[in-house]
């Protein structure tokens, strides 16, 4: 059994402190707990600012997850090996037995061609085919020498049976020249005669039965004319009814175009309906690049886990990952308001009233006397950096700043220089589209029923605001209808002179955004001087309007 694995993963539309704190969470984690393996996932796109941050570390993306519902891979897969087309019916039973199975996967190298179940087996068994079926199923000579446990008098056994019919060899010889036809198998007793006959008449094979001596005579003979012969010690009756069982399972099998098989990436919840309407029993299972993986059943999806998460930076569902009430959620880490993530056993929660979800996350590796590499530590750095606007944001408090700077002299960078590099490369916005922009720090929330949406971003300088708020008046309008929401509202902040523009869309939305701070005049947007935060100050002073 290898290591469980959880994901520490942020919010959707993921500013720097979600990345930051799910990468240096992960890390942290890694190096106090060995029995489980944690990774730390990204639920949205990156934004410039936190790329530039990940270039500096010198550190790849978290890997993108957009839904974390249980799927095929997070189950028990029976890692049925796959057979060979040609192998015999008799002996795909005897592996069905074997095994405790009832279908069995056909392949050829790591790809799937089909399937075989007992019900194809049992045809062998009770359908009635006429005489030529082993040579219209291409029977290989070499599965009816394994089904009739014989041995290889002379001849060669390496060739497919393609041409004749089965005969019981019981007449006499001057009938069976009227039976025999070139090519054909005949099973035979230990009577020379009629075992001359059936050579002289050009059969492919003759099987001698009862474990009879063939002659030396014999043996020359039908070498010389090209003829197989296969000895076996039963008797004629049991060789007649086993030679159906030495057909090759791919004249049976269920061909890969028509079955019903998932891929390890689907979803159990999409999955299980589909498998309640079908009867079979089994279904094959192939990974993203289309190999053979394995079999699962309906039995299987009852041992369904959830795949087990930590979430940082966010409580709140609206702001989760697709899928979270699937999902087993272990901790959460995070520094904004109580939300409404339910869990169904006790998690460990740690939330306290700091500006970043980062200096949490340090502070917990100095309770654990971590080490705290240069890495992790331009991590941690840049995300309070970026959360406390440089320290400009009244969230920012005295333990921030202290974290930020103990990290900065560990990271060997200058907070002040660095945090303005890092803001102007976040404000680079010319290429991004103006739907692009509003929701790269986009989140959701619920007040009294009705369902709000506050982005921000962040530029260096007055005259960046002004160009980003023409752009953003634009797309607004198209905002309500994309997201379904009732009231939308958009920031752009300057950090440098700490004040925010705010545009807004929705029934009411400007009634409450000039009640909630008190804007006399009719200016639009609205130029709230201060306001940089979105969590400390503008959230909750547009709740309590909403709420009065």
């Amino acid at each position: 059994m290898g290591e469980s694995k959880v994901w520490v993963v942020g919010h959707k539309n993921p500013d720097t402190d979600s990345i930051c704190s799910a990468i240096s969470y992960a890390n942290l984690k890694n190096q106090i707990t060995q029995s489980e393996l944690y990774e730390p996932k990204r639920a949205g796109h990156l934004n410039e600012e936190t790329q530039f941050v990940l270039k500096k570390a010198g550190l790849k993306a978290p890997e993108y997850i957009k839904d974390v519902r249980p799927q095929v891979k997070d189950i028990e897969i029976r890692r049925t090996k796959g057979i060979n087309r040609d192998l015999s019916v008799r002996k795909a039973w005897e592996l069905m037995k074997g095994l405790d199975v009832v279908t069995l996967p056909i392949t050829e190298g790591e790809n799937l061609e089909g399937l075989v179940t007992i019900g194809d087996v049992s045809k062998s068994y009770f359908e009635v085919f006429d005489n030529k079926i082993l040579a219209t199923s291409n029977t290989s000579f070499t599965n009816i020498v394994e089904t009739l446990n014989g041995k290889v008098v002379t001849g060669n056994v390496e060739n497919n049976y393609v041409k004749g019919k089965l005969l019981i060899g019981v007449a006499n010889p001057d009938i069976l020249e009227e039976m025999i036809n070139e090519g054909d198998i005949v099973i035979l007793g230990n009577r020379y005669e009629a075992q001359l006959c059936a050579i002289e008449m050009s059969a492919g094979c003759i099987i001698v039965c009862e474990g009879a001596r063939v002659s030396n005579t014999i043996s020359k003979i039908a070498s010389d004319r090209g003829v197989i012969v296969i000895s076996t010690e039963y008797d004629t009756y049991t060789v007649a009814r086993l030679m159906n069982q030495a057909i090759p399972v791919s004249f049976f099998m269920k061909q890969r175009e028509k079955l019903i098989g998932f891929k390890t990436r689907d979803y159990i919840e999409d999955i299980q309906d589909i498998m309640a309407k079908k009867r079979f029993r089994d279904f094959p299972i192939e990974d993203e690049e289309g190999k053979y993986v394995g079999m699962i059943s309906r039995r299987n999806l009852l041992g369904a886990g959830k795949k087990n998460i930590i979430l940082v930076d966010h409580n709140e569902k609206t702001q989760a990952v697709f899928g979270i009430d699937n999902a087993q959620i272990q901790e959460i880490i995070d520094h904004h308001r109580l939300g409404s993530i339910e869990t169904i056993t006790p998690v460990f929660f740690r939330n306290q009233p700091l500006g970043c979800t980062c200096t949490i996350v340090y502070k917990m590796y100095r309770e654990n006397n971590i080490e705290i590499s240069k890495t992790m530590a331009l991590v941690m750095c840049s995300a309070i950096l970026s959360d406390t606007l440089i320290f400009k944001s009244p969230t920012c408090t005295w333990e921030d700043e202290a974290a930020a700077r103990d990290l900065a002299v560990i990271a060997g960078i200058d907070p002040e220089s660095y945090g303005r590099e890092m803001f102007r490369a976040g404000s680079n916005l010319s290429e991004k589209t103006e739907e692009e922009i509003f929701y790269q720090d986009f989140k959701r929330f619920s007040v009294n029923d009705t369902n709000i949406g506050v982005g921000q971003v962040n530029v260096m300088g007055m005259d960046e605001v002004k160009i980003l708020v023409e752009r953003e008046l634009n797309y607004i309008p198209n905002s309500i209808k994309s997201t379904g929401l009732d009231m939308t509202f958009l920031l752009v902040t300057d950090i440098m002179s700490e004040a925010s523009y705010v545009i807004c869309q929705g029934k009411n939305a400007l009634q409450i955004l000039r009640g909630a701070f008190n804007v006399e005049n009719d200016d639009y947007p609205v130029l709230l001087k201060g306001v940089v935060s979105r969590k400390k100050q503008f959230l909750p002073a547009i709740i309590d309007e909403m709420q009065s």
